[in-house]
């Protein structure tokens, strides 16, 4: 498996993932992680071609990038698997009972690990856990959590 893959490797891993699924084909535990999350989102299917390798989805277009959505939602799933960072885990249980829904939940999640990541590039350091756990717990309670 890569461990840090280029766009256009995870890109062809997503797609090859799909059209394994739709074969009928065994499939590693890495591409059912991958499919599961495909799965969850029917609007995606359609960029799962070659067509959109190399298409851009910028910010102020006001579209989501599918690539980076399925990414965020499979790094979120290892979070999740593994606990890190500590915390993450109990959060999620939180975000979940919050919303009623774990996919709802799974949302919330992304949008704390991209205000991290924009904070980290907005200040010029790393990633901070801190901050994306500290960004949980806001969005936590603005749900009433």
């Amino acid at each position: 498996m890569l461990f840090n893959p280029s766009r256009d490797q995870a890109r062809h891993f997503f797609i090859g993932s799909w059209r394994k699924y739709q074969a009928g084909a065994p499939l590693e535990d890495i591409e059912k992680m991958t499919v599961g999350v495909l799965a969850r989102h029917p609007e995606y299917h359609g960029y799962l071609s070659e067509d959109y390798l190399d298409r851009d989805w910028p910010p102020e277009h006001g579209e989501t990038n599918p690539f980076l959505h399925i990414s965020m939602h499979l790094a979120i799933e290892e979070q999740l698997s593994i606990d890190q960072p500590a915390g993450v885990k109990a959060l999620f249980g939180q975000l979940c009972a919050a919303t009623g829904d774990e996919h709802k939940a799974l949302h919330e999640m992304m949008e704390g690990l991209g205000e991290m990541i924009w904070q980290a590039q907005r200040h010029g350091h790393a990633p901070s856990p801190a901050t994306y756990l500290d960004v949980l717990r806001e969005r936590l309670k603005k749900l009433g959590g």
